[in-house]
């Protein structure tokens, strides 16, 4: 068996954090490589290792003293290796380091030093290889990520060694320039490394012990999810539940690859398996629950808008002359709702009325703010009669008024509309009714 196993910034935060991290990789020799992310924050307050690369190349580029600051995340790393008891110096990497801050090699190029000194702590700790990701990681020269190049090079490269640490974040483009992936990037380099060595498990270790059904800041120590499919992942993903980067999801789904989300603080909890299909039933009803605040529906209403051809096509035409994306659009027969993101609509309302009214000549249009759209998502709800019926006598129950409902052909997910106000209290009654009701 073959893994790859990636580390979060709290993960390897301090000395305590990377034995936790080696007791785990050694206790699997399949965890063959490793995946690191820079430091994270230690205690709360505290400052992650890559903001403060921000903020030092900042006055570097400034032109203004830096070196307190640069001592300062020098000390970081010195405290790990000094907590590992490493014979290991970094001086000639953080002298390199300091001189091209000074020769103003760029933002990305600044943050990309906390994933790539933190490997190199990791590799002289586990007496691993060290593959530098810039010399494996390939993007074009206009900064496009370049997959395919990316995946030769990395399958020829780790091919190579049995076990190696290829840190997080960041690759190159042809002429040596660093180039990094937005926050979170580290998920999308373990996904890379999972495809090319054609890994049987992609491990992602964090602070969390999974996914979770829904938001802890809403309900108070919720469920783990066992097992998501990747399509539910999506759809959870895109209203705000977020434990991996979403482009890590692309090159392990393509290969079969399974994710497993593990808690680094609670190695023994099973975490949460994404898979691409599973014959497994699900724990409950629903997979999970997400949402978002801050949308608004324009309603257009025409009296025999359904036989009018081409009626949605020019009203979404509308939106997208505008550059207005939409989030749903349920219908009737002389009725139109579209759902939009309310602080992009805001600024074009009237442009966007104005070119409704020229494109299909509505009987009505009317609008409403401070709108929440929640997604219950779940496998299970296919086979299962009544579903629909429990969310809204939950929502009764609880005395929140649906302001719309949306249900998919493929019949894994329901969304719900609501109002701002009512978003935490509709979330916490659907947990309770398909969650709390079962253990």
């Amino acid at each position: 068996m073959k893994k790859v196993v990636k580390f979060g910034g709290s993960s390897l935060a301090n000395a305590e954090q990377f034995c936790k991290v080696g007791e785990i990789i050694r206790s699997d020799e399949s965890r063959r490589y490793v995946v690191p992310s820079a430091p994270g924050k230690r205690f709360s307050g505290d400052t992650k290792v890559t903001d403060l690369l921000y903020a030092c190349y900042d006055k570097a580029a400034k032109g203004k003293e830096f070196s307190g600051i640069f001592k300062e995340i020098k000390e970081r790393y010195y405290e790990i290796i000094r907590g590992l008891k490493l014979e290991l110096s970094l001086e000639e990497e953080f002298d390199q380091i300091e001189k091209d801050f000074q020769a103003q090699a760029g933002t990305e190029y600044a943050a990309s030093r906390g994933e790539f000194l933190n490997g190199k702590i990791m590799a002289a700790y586990l007496g691993y290889e060290f593959v530098d990701a810039a010399a494996v990681i390939r993007f074009d020269k206009n900064g496009n990520f370049d997959s395919e190049k990316t995946d030769r090079l990395l399958s020829k490269r780790l091919g190579k060694c049995a076990n190696a640490v290829i840190p997080g974040f960041y690759g190159a483009m042809e002429d040596g320039t660093v180039k990094t992936f937005s926050r979170g990037g580290s998920d999308v380099t373990g996904s890379l490394v999972a495809k090319a060595v054609q890994a049987d498990v992609y491990e992602n270790w964090t602070d969390v012990s999974g996914f979770l059904v829904t938001d802890p800041r809403i309900v108070d120590d919720p469920a783990v999810i066992e097992t998501i499919t990747y399509r539910e992942l999506r759809e959870l993903s895109y209203m705000g539940a977020t434990v991996l980067h979403e482009e890590a999801i692309f090159p392990v789904r393509k290969e079969g690859i399974p994710i497993n989300i593990r808690n680094t603080n609670r190695p023994d909890d099973k975490g949460t398996f994404i898979v691409e299909s599973t014959c497994r039933k699900p724990r409950y009803v629903i997979t999970g629950i997400a949402g978002k605040k801050g949308f608004c529906s324009i309603n257009i209403e025409k009296s025999m808008m359904n036989s009018e051809v081409g009626f949605g096509r020019k009203v979404l035409q509308v939106f997208e002359d505008q550059g207005i994306s939409f989030e749903h659009v349920p219908s009737g027969i002389d009725t139109m709702t579209v759902y939009v993101h309310q602080d992009e609509f805001e600024e074009k309302e009237q442009q966007v009325i104005a070119g409704i009214h020229r494109a299909v000549q509505p009987d009505f249009v009317e609008m409403e703010s401070d709108l929440a759209l929640i997604a219950v998502v779940g496998r299970g709800m296919k086979s299962q009669r009544g579903t629909a019926g429990r969310v809204f006598a939950a929502l009764a129950h609880a005395h929140v008024n649906v302001k719309m409902i949306d249900q998919g052909s493929s019949e894994l997910n329901i969304i719900i509309g609501v109002e701002n106000r009512d978003f935490e209290t509709a979330v916490k009654a659907i947990y309770d009714i398909f969650v709390m009701t079962q253990i």
